[in-house]
């Protein structure tokens, strides 16, 4: 019998509520999401103290509604500033990635953002879906997703994650393995 035994078992996540990133600016962020974008700002909290940590730090939050009733939100510090990268991770690694309904819906929204002198990478072909990918003005990296593969290939595709998943974790390990018997190197 394992500790997990003892607990209740986890509650069905439904679905995405929010995903909230730093905003340098709420009026230019709000312009991105909502008029080039289209997606509607939906909901505001003001407040100078953080409800969870009890902490004075003066904040707008704010919420773009998708389509599915999930949401983008972001916090306006009041100092112009944006989050940092982070700097042990590629800039193409973290990123949001939102799904419209077809390519030719993808690519009208590449128009739409080159249109407004925004730098898009893409079309680029997944095999299961398509993709462009940019920034918004805060560096957030985001991608537009358009579904190819319908159900059934997406649960053949499903079939083979962990069997998959298995044989990465083996090729870390193999990595680990030789940067450990690997002498090491002064440099100078």
């Amino acid at each position: 019998m394992t500790p997990f035994d003892k607990l209740p078992p986890p509650a069905p996540i439904q679905q995405l509520h929010h995903y909230a990133y730093r905003a340098k600016d709420a009026e230019e962020t709000r312009h991105f999401y909502e008029d080039i974008l289209g997606l509607p700002l939906f909901h505001i909290i003001q407040s100078d103290i953080v409800p969870s940590t009890g902490e004075y730090c003066p904040y707008t939050h704010f919420f773009f509604r998708l389509q599915d009733g999930s949401f983008i939100a972001f916090f306006d510090l009041g100092d112009d500033e944006a989050a940092l990268p982070s700097p042990n991770t590629p800039a193409w690694v973290n990123h949001i990635s939102f799904r419209v309904n077809t390519v030719p819906e993808l690519e009208a929204m590449k128009t739409r953002l080159q249109a407004e002198g925004i730098a898009v990478l893409g079309v680029t072909d997944h095999h299961i879906f398509k993709s462009i990918y940019f920034f918004d003005p805060n560096g957030v990296r985001l991608e537009l997703t358009a579904q190819l593969a319908d159900e059934v290939q997406m649960q053949k595709e499903s079939s083979t994650v962990h069997a998959r998943l298995a044989e990465w974790t083996a090729r870390k390990q193999q990595w680990r393995a030789e940067r450990a018997t690997k002498p090491f190197k002064e440099s100078g």
